[in-house]
């Protein structure tokens, strides 16, 4: 039975944490002021350490909360997709993006069309040609 015992209290402590996990948290105001750091402080750390994105981050918080439901889930599933790709097709979707904010919407079709045209090759000589802006890493996550 003792060599049980060890194991017994991993299990149960395991099972605990599961349980824990599972419980359903409540709204903001009912959180714990412990609750409510964990869930502020990457963002404050993200604030202190960058005075010249500051700007940056306030509007991409401001632009959230205007979008709807279905609007965030898009930009979800396009993030993840993006952090998923290669670097060299990373670096191909930076410059493309960086390049059609400028245009309107004829004109992005255009390059959509002639982008979807090339082949890997072209592609590359066209994203040096073009280069994204500087790209600032991103904070782990």
């Amino acid at each position: 039975m003792k060599t049980y015992l060890p194991l017994l209290f991993l299990l149960a402590c395991i099972s605990t944490r599961a349980a824990a996990q599972q419980t359903p948290l409540p709204e903001w105001d009912k959180l714990s002021a412990q609750q409510r750091e964990t869930l502020i402080a990457p963002l404050r750390d993200r604030w202190n350490a960058a005075p010249e994105r500051r700007q940056r981050i306030y509007e991409h918080a401001r632009d959230w909360q205007a979008m709807t439901p279905q609007q965030r889930q898009q930009a979800r599933t396009g993030l993840n997709r993006f952090e998923n790709m290669p670097p060299q097709q990373q670096r191909e979707a930076r410059a493309l993006f960086a390049r059609m904010r400028g245009m309107d919407k004829a004109q992005r079709e255009q390059l959509r069309t002639q982008w979807q045209g090339m082949n890997a090759e072209q592609r590359r000589q066209w994203t040096e040609a073009n280069p994204p802006p500087r790209e600032v890493p991103r904070p782990a996550r």
